[in-house]
């Protein structure tokens, strides 16, 4: 199955359109079901089976859980996934890319029944671990459109050292929520920054804190009560109160060359600030509220500085795990499934269900008692019999299918759409085409700027929310058909990874083993082999390039390359 229809292929080159023409003779080849029921026999699988080498608590309490899930609901899981399958997986969620073919051939050649286990280790131990956290969050904090007067630099470089040193996520909480100075020596503080751009009544950083680092939303509360839960509209103010003694300062200097005053830098400072904050019911009827913690009140004077009390009452473990806990491993669980234990990520509270109470409960519990350890959560989470089953479904687990509505149950991997960064990082790996032909670091570096704009959808919310789905609209389409950083994945010039191929020994056969193992961690099967060499033997003498150039191009643009599953 294609991403998307031939018909959108309007206003292409010739060259694309020829591609275009042979990607639908290979339609037969390159189509897969992600998920689904159909079932393939891959000429090389490995053995399905693994073993993750502990005897964590935690993991066969998890295990446990979901087991009774299934069983409660007459639900059959579906079978474990295969090497192949598998390793794709674990590198596009922890690494944010997927494995090279030697990685692959590598991995699904190793007899070690702990071979799952130890590559999650490897994976989390990595550069690329800590630089996909720190693009994450940075996107999370900051938004991918950076916001003036906002470095992109400084918040990605306090990411990339609290996940390279694995820093309690309690303490990275509060150093974000206390921020204060120079946006670069302070990167922490880019996330306040990014959410004082139109006023200085903390609305939009009241909004964006509870729902990214609490896991709730009341951000309409800000005007009235929420119709659909408890939260109550003094509840938000209380929460903005703590943010009152807040302020920044942009610095400029007078540029000579120019004659003009440039921006240099931003700081996060600290004001004065005391007693209540004022808003207006729908009423009319102004209210006043306190700083004041889900109850718990704090000294209002001066004298207090309320930013600190509230980071002292976010990590505060008197009363259980603490929200900070609970919305980081519903987060983190959702990144590795698809589907947190609620309905909405960043939406907790008794309003909304969980599908697992109280599995959800022990893993926040465990991640507090790890010392808020992120590595841990992960190794928990992919070390889990769930994460280790495959894609497709049968039918006694069809109805575990939280896209119709229901509440997940876990039975088999649900299929996610790459996210902008990965599909791009992904199609660097598969192809070099940042090294192919002129372009250089810098280059590369602007082609993925440009790249990750198309995939962004902005919502005029407090919270600039933003959207990057790859859903195979005509831009998007055309981009992956024929974008500069395409026609050099495919143009087979030296550097590039399809001339390292061509040049290569070996026979054909061997050569398109190598390109699937590259785009689709997984060799093509007997009948797709078949197929092929029948497709590829209509091509004359002297268009082998041009067929190797159109299977690649398919491989690039199948459903199976651009989805996690």
């Amino acid at each position: 199955m294609l991403a998307y229809g031939v018909e959108a292929v309007s206003g292409v080159t010739r060259n694309a359109r020829e591609a275009v023409r042979s990607h639908v003779l290979l339609l037969v080849v390159a189509a897969v079901t992600v998920g689904g029921e159909s079932v393939r026999t891959p000429a090389f699988a490995g053995e399905g089976e693994f073993t993750t080498g502990s005897s964590d608590d935690v993991i066969r309490y998890i295990n446990e859980r979901l087991q009774q899930g299934w069983a409660d609901n007459d639900v059959t899981a579906s079978d474990v996934s295969e090497d192949t399958e598998w390793i794709r997986r674990v590198y596009l969620d922890v690494v944010g890319h997927i494995p090279s073919a030697d990685d692959v051939a590598a991995f699904v050649k190793d007899k070690d029944k702990s071979k799952r286990s130890k590559l999650i280790d490897e994976l989390i131990d990595s550069e690329d671990y800590y630089r996909n956290r720190a693009t994450i969050w940075t996107n999370l904090c900051i938004g991918r459109r950076t916001p003036r007067r906002v470095s992109r630099t400084g918040m990605e470089r306090f990411f990339r050292e609290a996940f390279a040193r694995n820093r309690p996520w309690d303490e990275v909480v509060v150093d974000i929520v206390t921020g204060e100075g120079h946006f670069e020596e302070n990167g922490q503080v880019n996330y306040l920054l990014a959410q004082m751009q139109n006023a200085d009544d903390m609305v939009q950083v009241t909004a964006r804190t509870t729902r990214l680092f609490l896991g709730m939303q009341i951000q309409c509360t800000q005007c009235h009560k929420h119709p659909f839960n408890d939260w109550k509209q003094d509840q938000f103010w209380q929460f903005n109160s703590f943010f009152r003694q807040m302020g920044k300062i942009d610095h400029r200097e007078y540029n000579p060359e120019t004659g003009r005053m440039v921006d240099t830098f931003s700081e996060v400072v600290w004001r004065n600030f005391e007693g209540p904050v004022f808003f207006e019911k729908r009423s009319g009827l102004m209210q006043v509220a306190y700083p004041q913690y889900f109850g718990k009140d704090v000294d209002p004077s001066g004298e207090t500085d309320r930013r600190r009390e509230l980071a002292r009452l976010m990590t505060a473990t008197e009363d259980g795990p603490p929200m900070i806990a609970k919305a980081y491993v519903n987060r983190l669980w959702g990144h590795f499934f698809g589907y947190g234990f609620t309905k909405t990520l960043d939406d907790l509270g008794p309003h909304s269900p969980e599908s697992h109470p109280e599995l959800f409960q022990r893993l926040a519990e465990k991640f507090v008692g790890s010392g808020y350890d992120s590595k841990q959560l992960i190794r928990w989470i992919c070390n889990s019999e769930a994460y280790n089953l495959t894609s497709r479904y049968g039918r006694k687990n069809r109805i575990d299918n939280p896209a119709a509505g229901e509440m997940p149950l876990f039975s088999h991997m649900y299929v996610k759409s790459m996210e902008a960064e990965q599909l791009y990082d992904s199609l660097i790996v598969a192809t070099s085409a940042h090294a192919a032909g002129r372009s250089n670091w810098e280059e590369a570096q602007r082609q993925r700027e440009r790249w990750m704009q198309q995939f962004v959808i902005a919502f005029d919310t407090d919270e600039n929310d933003e959207a990057t789905t790859f859903n195979g609209t005509i831009p998007q389409a055309l981009m992956m058909m024929n974008s500069e950083l395409i026609d050099n994945a495919v143009n087979a010039e030296r550097g590039s990874h399809l001339h390292t191929v061509l040049s290569g020994p070996g026979r054909d056969a061997a050569k398109i083993q190598k390109l699937y193992l590259t785009v689709l961690s997984r060799p093509p099967d007997r009948v797709e082999s078949s197929r092929l060499n029948r497709i590829l033997g209509t091509y004359g003498a002297n268009q082998k390039l041009m067929a190797y150039q159109d299977l690649f191009w398919a491989l690039l643009n199948s459903n199976e390359f651009i989805f996690v599953h």
